[in-house]
């Protein structure tokens, strides 16, 4: 029997949304808060003008330490190793092909359970996610848990963020923790 299949995210997902945010306080000596994030754009919460080009200069150079140090959610790794007992979990990640050591390495180093982890290069999932044929989605990034949920017409578990809380349709659901999500897995699957 086929096992439902659940579409994850990993970064602000798996990993906290905050997790990056130190390296980007000392790179550029601020003190931004996870609330100062308002948009998906870290460069909005700036209190000063930064170069665009600079700043993604500056992430590709250290996004390997960042995504190897990188903190994951409170509850995450409980809630997926019960998942993962009866659901297919496939991470789709808008990170690049080049940082496939560096995730699975972080997988397993939080012994994270995982059928397959795609790494897209790209913040349109919605290829891979219907590829993947998920019925479910868990993601951080609100364009793309609204275009999944309207385009796929399955539900998107939407990781509450500052810088996610433009309105939703319903589809979306919206949870502040993996706690949350897993009450409503439980509920719904």
């Amino acid at each position: 029997m086929l096992k439902p299949r659940f579409g994850i995210d990993i970064d602000g997902t798996v990993t906290t949304p905050d997790t990056l945010l130190p390296h980007i306080n000392k790179a550029y000596d601020v003190t931004l808060t996870l609330d100062d994030v308002t948009e998906y754009d870290f460069l909005s919460a700036f209190p000063h003008p930064v170069d665009r080009q600079e700043f993604a200069e500056w992430f590709l150079a250290n996004e390997r330490h960042m995504y190897e140090v990188s903190d994951i959610y409170p509850n995450a790794k409980r809630v997926l190793d019960e998942w993962h007992k009866k659901y297919e979990l496939i991470y789709i990640s808008a990170r690049h092909d080049g940082l496939v050591d560096v995730t699975t390495e972080w997988f397993t180093k939080q012994q994270l359970p995982y059928d397959r982890i795609e790494l897209i290069g790209s913040h349109d999932k919605l290829r891979a996610a219907k590829d993947a044929a998920v019925e479910v989605f868990f993601e951080d990034k609100h364009d793309n848990a609204v275009m999944l949920a309207e385009e796929l017409d399955i539900p998107v578990v939407l990781f509450d963020t500052p810088y996610n809380r433009q309105a939703t349709p319903k589809q979306v659901i919206r949870v502040n923790s993996w706690l949350q999500a897993n009450d409503w897995i439980k509920q719904n699957f």
